[in-house]
């Protein structure tokens, strides 16, 4: 090992677990041009000598051939991290057995949900029947059940691969798809977006440490029918500066739900969660956004969730939708890791998220996927 010249840049050490400040490089790495790659001692870089040696390998264009080396987490030399997550080796796509019903594109060979992309670019926003309310109803409470059954096990030292695994057998007991799973071919049955992880985290083998939070994101396919939600959870002793933060993006979404009614512009949405996030300090993501939901996934309307937005629609009854609002403690602006999935803060400070499947009456909001129990209330607040 040789010590590398950082200047005032704290680095921390790549072993998975191992937090300690950084100054020591692998000497291969250094030769090879690969940045990154400190570790805190010389038991950290041995210890871990296993899956780091895939980096020398991928550098010099060999490949990877062995079984032991597929399983290691993916590397990516160039790419230089906003905060400390790093990513963890996943296990093998899990499947679904052939009797549930699945949309479209879990059986396309690039994951493209064709019936979405016959919709791409129109604004026109279906009213369902009163049978697709229910099929709505339905499915909603489905995904609502699967999301309690990850609330169950999260927590210190569970990986998100397990709460994925969790996740997965959840929906296939109740006749579910996992609306995930191959959409334009994501790996993975739920969303893990851990820390600075705005949304669409892929689960991994990294344990979930004292002090993250950690978002799951569900969404289940039904006889027809999506549904979509997600909350951030605390994990283990939290600082005040994050709860605050998943407390403010938990208000955010409330307060949007009590504007929900019909004659009500989309666009208004976005006014009331950025005012309510800048009175906290925080910052509203932009780059992601609410949307329509029934048969499809995706589809019109958008919603995005910050001020003077341009969203087209007016609110009816009948029409059914996502608010899921991402809050930072810092810059709103986003970028994507290499895997082109996990959207990450640009300074790397955290962000929180909640999200719920919606369905405009006569007179308001119906929240199709709300909690059962606990007055609605989210997980976190049974922590404070």
């Amino acid at each position: 090992m040789k010590m590398a010249t950082t200047g005032t840049i704290t680095r921390v050490c790549e072993t998975p677990g191992c937090n300690s400040p950084a100054r020591l490089q692998c000497p291969t790495c250094l030769k090879l041009g690969i940045q990154g790659s400190f570790f805190c001692s010389q038991d950290c870089f041995k210890g871990n000598w296993k899956s780091h040696k895939v980096i020398h390998k991928i550098a010099k264009g060999e490949g990877v051939d062995s079984k032991d080396d597929q399983d290691q987490r993916p590397v990516w030399p160039n790419y230089r991290f906003t905060g400390k997550l790093r990513p963890h080796a996943q296990s093998k796509r899990r499947t679904v057995p052939s009797h549930i019903p699945r949309p479209d594109y879990a059986t396309h060979p690039e994951g493209i949900p064709l019936s979405e992309q016959k919709m791409k670019g129109s604004a026109q926003i279906r009213t369902l029947t009163e049978e697709e309310i229910e099929g709505m109803r339905v499915s909603c409470k489905l995904g609502r059940e699967v999301l309690d059954e990850a609330a169950k096990v999260i927590g210190v030292g569970v990986t998100t691969d397990e709460v994925d695994r969790i996740v997965h057998e959840a929906c296939v007991e109740r006749e579910c798809y996992p609306s995930p799973l191959n959409y334009y071919e994501f790996p993975s049955s739920c969303c893990t977006s851990v820390n600075e992880v705005i949304c669409h985290g892929i689960p991994d083998l990294r344990p979930l440490q004292d002090g993250d939070i950690c978002n799951v994101d569900i969404t289940v396919y039904h006889r027809g029918y999506h549904g979509d939600l997600n909350e951030t959870f605390l994990i283990g002793d939290v600082k005040p500066t994050a709860k605050k933060l998943v407390q403010v993006t938990w208000e955010c979404l409330d307060k949007s739900i009590q504007i929900v009614k019909p004659g009500e512009k989309y666009r208004e949405i976005g006014n009331v969660i950025q005012k309510h996030a800048q009175n906290n300090g925080f910052s509203v993501v932009r780059g992601y956004c609410g949307h329509g939901i029934h048969k499809l996934f995706h589809t019109a309307p958008s919603i995005p969730h910050y001020a003077k937005n341009k969203a087209v629609g007016v609110m009816k009854y009948g029409h059914s939708f996502t608010i899921e609002p991402m809050i930072s403690e810092g810059n709103w602006r986003d970028e994507l890791w290499p895997d082109r999935w996990t959207a990450v803060t640009v300074d790397g400070m955290l962000s929180a998220q909640f999200e719920h499947t919606l369905l405009v009456t006569d007179t308001g909001a119906e929240i199709l996927t709300a909690r059962r129990s606990n007055n609605g209330n989210p997980y976190f607040l049974d922590k404070l």
